[in-house]
C-alpha cells in the first residue's frame, strides 16, 4: 500500500469539481459548492453525527442510503442547513438539481452542508450554479483540489489524500477529501469526509469497513469538545478496478480495511493539526493498558483536557495535568504504575515514573514542546492494550475565531 496523488479522483471512474455559486456572500473568491460523481452506480455507505440535533442533509442521506446505492455527492459550505426553515426541502432540491445535471435518480445523490446553523439556505444560487459545477467535472488532481477547497469553512488547509493497494490481484485506489477544524470531538465532529474507491465491495461490507475505520480515526480526535449537527462521512465504491467483489471477511476485506484506515487516519490527523487557532498537533499514545478500549478512553481524556491543551500551547511540561485527565477518564488503573514522557522531533524527555515526578531539564522540555508535532507517551503497566488519539492545543485565536463566527 502506498499514498498516491489526485484525491477523490485517484480511483478509476470518478470526477470532481468545486466552484463559487454565492452561498458565501462575503467571499466571492471562495469556492462554496463541490460535486463528486462516479461514471457508474456505486455501492454506498455513510455514518453520521451522534448529536440528537441532526442537520437536514443527514435526514435526506439516511433515506437515500437505505438501498446501499448512490452515484454522486453534492456539498456546500457557508451554510449548515441545520435547524433552518425548509431544511429538508432545500436538501432534497440540491439532490434534484444534481440528479438532473448528471442524468440519474434523485435518490442516487447524497448531500452535505457545513457552515452557520439556523439560517435559511440560499437554494436558488445552488440550483443556478449546478450546471456550471457539472460542466467543471474532471478526473484530475486540480478537480479534487477544487472540491476539497469548496467544503472548507474555518479550515486553513485542505484535507485530501489517496492510497493505492492490491486486492484480489487488482490495483485498487481509495481517495478522500475532508473538512474539519472546529467543533471536533470523539464520535466525529464538525467534519465532512467524502471517500471514493474503485474497489468492488458489497454495500454491507463497505458499511462495516467504514464503521471500523471511523472508530480508529475520526472517533479518536478532539479539538474543542464539541460535536456538530452535520458530521458526515460517506463512501462510494464503483467496482471499476475489476477485483472479485468483496462480500465477506477475508484477505481481500482486510487489505481494503487497512487501506481505508490508513487514508482516514491521515485525514483525521490533518483535522486535529488544523484545529481552530491551533499551533500544535498533540498525539497521545497509551500503552500497557488493560485493553485497547481502556487505552482509548484514557488517551481521549488526555487529548480532550483543556488544561493539557493550554500547557502544550505554553510549552509547559506540566505532566500533572496528564495524570489528572487520566484519573477522571472513568477508567480504573493504578496511578503508581504510570510513566509519562513528552516527545517531538527535538527529542524525548521522561517526566514521570511510577506515578511520581522526575527531575528533568526544563529548557530541554520547552525545546521539545515548542515543535509543532508533540507526543504525550503514557505507559500504564496494566496489560497489553494500546491506542493513539490526536488533538491540538488551545490558543487565544480559538476564542477570536469563535467569538464572532456568525457575525
Amino acid at each position: 500500500m502506498k499514498f498516491v496523488e489526485n484525491g477523490v479522483c485517484a480511483p478509476q471512474g470518478f470526477q470532481a469539481s468545486g466552484v463559487h455559486v454565492g452561498v458565501k456572500t462575503h467571499a466571492a473568491w471562495k469556492k462554496d459548492v463541490a460535486l463528486i460523481v462516479s461514471d457508474v452506480e456505486c455501492a454506498a455507505a455513510g455514518i453520521f453525527t451522534k448529536n440528537v440535533v441532526k442537520a437536514a442533509p443527514i435526514l435526506v442521506d439516511l433515506a437515500h442510503l437505505a438501498d446501499g446505492k448512490a452515484r454522486a455527492i453534492l456539498a456546500n459550505s457557508g451554510n449548515a442547513n441545520a435547524c433552518a426553515p425548509r431544511g429538508e426541502e432545500n436538501a432534497a432540491r440540491m439532490c434534484a438539481a444534481a440528479a438532473k445535471a448528471i442524468g440519474c435518480d434523485t435518490e442516487d445523490v447524497l448531500v452535505s452542508s457545513t457552515g452557520v446553523i439556523g439560517q435559511t439556505l440560499n437554494i436558488s444560487v445552488i440550483e443556478e450554479g449546478v450546471p456550471a459545477l457539472h460542466a467543471a467535472l474532471e478526473a484530475s488532481a486540480a478537480a479534487s483540489d477544487a472540491a476539497a477547497h469548496a467544503i472548507m469553512t474555518t479550515d486553513t488547509v485542505k484535507k485530501e489524500a489517496a492510497v493505492e493497494t492490491v486486492i484480489g490481484g487488482k490495483t485498487c485506489r481509495l481517495g478522500g477529501i475532508a473538512k474539519g477544524s472546529g467543533m471536533i470531538h470523539p464520535n466525529m465532529g464538525t467534519m465532512l469526509c467524502f471517500l471514493t474507491t474503485d474497489c468492488a465491495i458489497a454495500a454491507p461490507m463497505l458499511k462495516k469497513a467504514l464503521l471500523a475505520t471511523a472508530n480508529r480515526s475520526f472517533n479518536r480526535i478532539s479539538v474543542d469538545g464539541d460535536t456538530s449537527t452535520n458530521d458526515s462521512c460517506m463512501i462510494l465504491a464503483n467496482g471499476l478496478a475489476g477485483n472479485a467483489p468483496i462480500t465477506e471477511e477475508g484477505a481481500d476485506y482486510q487489505a481494503f480495511l487497512e487501506a481505508l484506515q490508513a487514508l482516514c487516519v491521515h485525514m483525521a490527523r490533518s483535522m486535529a493539526s488544523d484545529g481552530e487557532g491551533a499551533k500544535h498537533l498533540i498525539t497521545c499514545t497509551v500503552t500497557g493498558a488493560k485493553s485497547e478500549q481502556s487505552a482509548e478512553t484514557i488517551a481521549k481524556s488526555v487529548i480532550s483536557s483543556t488544561l493539557t491543551k493550554a500547557a502544550i500551547f505554553g510549552a509547559d511540561a506540566n505532566w500533572g495535568r496528564v495524570l489528572c485527565a487520566m484519573g477522571y477518564s472513568g477508567e480504573v488503573f493504578d496511578p503508581d504504575k504510570v510513566d509519562v514522557s513528552f516527545a517531538s522531533a527535538a527529542g524525548e524527555i521522561a517526566v514521570c515514573a511510577a506515578g511520581r515526578g522526575l527531575p528533568f531539564d526544563e529548557d530541554q522540555a520547552k525545546k521539545i514542546l515548542t515543535e509543532h508535532d508533540v507526543e504525550i507517551r503514557v505507559t500504564m503497566g496494566e496489560g497489553d492494550g494500546s491506542c493513539t488519539c490526536w488533538g491540538c492545543d488551545i490558543t487565544y485565536d480559538y476564542i477570536k475565531i469563535n467569538g464572532d463566527y456568525r457575525t
